[in-house]
Parts: C-alpha cells; structure tokens; sequence
C-alpha cells in the first residue's frame, strides 16, 4: 500500500511552509506577588530563612509578571499524589494541546479530515498512549493519520518537532500539524534546592500548534540546525526522585546556553542564504532574563529585536518547549513583512540548542 493510500496525500520532496500558528493556555493566571505569598505560606514550616527571602526574590524579579496554570485551586498542587499529577497532566495537556491545533487550523483554513499527520512533544509528563492518541480523538482525526509523540526533548523541543514534521509532509505532502504542549505545573516541587526555587518562579503551562502545508504561504521552512552537548547534561534535566520529576538546573546555565546557541546559529548560518544583519525577526524561547540576555549577547541580537520575546516572558513566563511559537505568534501580531527572515532560537536539557529559518511569504 501506498504512502498516499494511507494518508491521504501525495509523496512531495517540495518545499513546507509554517500556514499558522496558535496558542493556548490554561484560565487560571497568577501574578508573581500572589504566587510568593502563596508557596511562602504553605512551605513556612519546611524551608530554610534563606529559601524564604529568596521566593520573595526570584518571583518578584520585574522580568515576569504573571504565569498561567492547569488548576482550578492552585493550592491543590501542593497535596498532590503522583496519580492526580499524572491525570491532570493527562487532561490538561489533550484540552491545550486540541484548543491551538483548532485555532491554527481555523487560521489555515483547513479541516481536521485534510490533516495527515500530527507530531506532538512535550517533557513535563510520560502518559502511554501518547498526548498524540488522545488528541486525535478528541478531535476526530481520520484513524489513519500518522501520529508521532516527542518525549523528552525539553525546552527547546518545539524544534526538533518542526523538523519531523518538516520531513513528514515532504513524504506525505498534505498536511501536518506540530504540536508543543507542557504542563510545567505537573512537576512542581519545592524545597530549599535553588533549582526547585527558580523552576516555580519561572515556569508555567501552555500550548502550541502549527500548521504546515506545502502552499506558499505564511512561513516557509528555510533550514533548521541542532547542537548537542551531552557534557553539560547535568547543567539542565530533569531528575527523578522517589517517582517524581525534580528539575536541576545550574547557576552556570546562561553561560552554557549563551554559547550553545552561537555555535548552532552559527552550523544555520552556514547552511542558509542570508548573514545574521539579514535576520529581521528573532524569536528565543523564554529561559528567563539570565538566558536571554546572555544568548542576546553572544549571538550577537540587537536589543531591539526581542521586544516580542520579553514580552511573552513578561506574560507566560518560561511555559518550556511551546514558548518559541508564543514568540513568533506575538511578532506576527506586531507585523511581519513579507520577506522578512526570521530565526527561531530554542534550548533546553541535552544540553541542547535549536534554531530554524524562516522566511514570511
């Protein structure tokens, strides 16, 4: 049987084209302020003076005003089991992830019938069947769509996702969906580990989706890079403790980042038509201020170029793999002009580093 038989499309090899994008996050949003008091007033007996003064500190930072999570009582996630984490994370993650992908493809102007494959990633939570399983039923996705399911890619693994996606609809032509979606909320934990910390002054949740096609229109797909650096995994991952998912990052993390992302911009670079004074548009995902000013600086972006980046970390907060879309969405919500180069610039554990050019039509 053919690939066509089964997916309704024809085999291409042509060019893939980013039609839409869109977004989506839970109701429920906090301001920093509201979420200091709260963790301070229900760890006061457990965490050290020092810990203390530095909640007041890291989730007061200015760089962030608000994060949006998938509770309806936010104190629940304190007295969680590891079995209500797990089936929040399940049917949070299938409500955000269907909510973007109905919104891109209502932009495209396409049915969920016309969709041949789905990719989706995320690194917050395991559930097997995939998110991708859930998603299609929930949609009503022919049952011989191609789904794909990306677990453990991290922050920067909407990427990696573009590029399976990329190479999914040059075989089936189409068209394909890519789908970030993370549940940060899922791995919350807290102790007097400044990487636990800094993770719940940082983090939030929320979901992307992008719609690709072959039709010259919205982004085209110009070339996408990616670096690893397994020495440094340590630096940023994900650690299980007794069951549950504790994140670890170092102090030394924007430094680490701030030149992974040099050189993988600069394996782009290489390979792409334009130099970087050609690039109009960036969008970095979120890492928090630290990061983004250090990868700002080492890959050499004007300031003025990640208004919309400081923006959604303002907003969103660092919500991990689906943030570089919340990015772009917000330049093209500022304007894009047709020609423009554009980068996405995503990172994470690995350590890795991820980058892709587009182009706007």
């Amino acid at each position: 049987m053919t690939v066509a038989a089964v997916t309704g499309g024809e085999p291409s090899g042509g060019r893939a084209y980013v039609a839409s994008i869109a977004s989506a996050v839970p109701r429920f949003s906090a301001c920093q302020r509201f979420a200091a008091d709260l963790v301070r007033e229900h760890f006061k007996e457990t965490l050290t003076p020092r810990s203390m003064g530095l909640i007041r500190a890291t989730f007061e930072h200015p760089s962030i005003e608000k994060r949006h999570f998938a509770v309806d009582d936010p104190a629940h996630i304190f007295n969680e089991t590891q079995d209500q984490r797990v089936a929040r994370f399940t049917e949070h993650s299938v409500t955000l992830a269907a909510e973007a992908v109905v919104k891109a493809l209502e932009k495209a102007g396409v049915t969920v019938q016309q969709v041949n494959g789905l990719v989706v990633n995320t690194c917050t939570g395991y559930i097997c069947p995939g998110i991708s399983t859930y998603l299609a039923q929930r949609l009503g996705m022919d049952p011989r769509t191609r789904l794909y399911d990306l677990v453990g890619s991290g922050c920067g693994g909407a990427i990696p996702n573009l590029q399976v996606a990329e190479s999914m609809l040059r075989m089936t032509g189409g068209v394909v969906v890519s789908v970030a979606v993370e549940i940060c909320s899922a791995a919350f934990q807290m102790g007097n580990d400044l990487s636990l910390i800094l993770s719940n002054a940082l983090f939030g949740d929320g979901a992307a989706a992008a719609v690709l096609w072959e039709k010259p229109a919205g982004f085209e797909v110009c070339c996408s890079a990616g670096r690893y650096v397994p020495e440094q995994r340590e630096a940023i991952r994900f650690v299980h403790k007794e069951g549950q998912l504790h994140n670890q990052l170092s102090t030394d993390l924007p430094k680490l980042v701030g030149k992974a992302a040099a050189e993988v911009m600069d394996d782009l670079l290489a390979m792409s038509p334009v130099d970087k004074s050609d690039i109009g548009g960036w969008a970095l995902h979120t890492g928090g201020e630290k990061v983004i000013n250090a990868v700002r600086d080492q890959v050499g972006i004007p300031e003025e170029r990640l208004r919309a980046t400081r923006k959604v970390l303002s907003q969103y907060g660092n919500m991990s793999s689906p943030t570089v879309w919340f990015v772009l969405e917000e330049m093209l919500r500022e304007g894009v002009d047709a020609g423009q180069w554009c980068v996405l610039l995503a990172y994470g554990a690995g350590l890795s580093a991820h980058a892709c050019l587009l182009r706007k039509v």
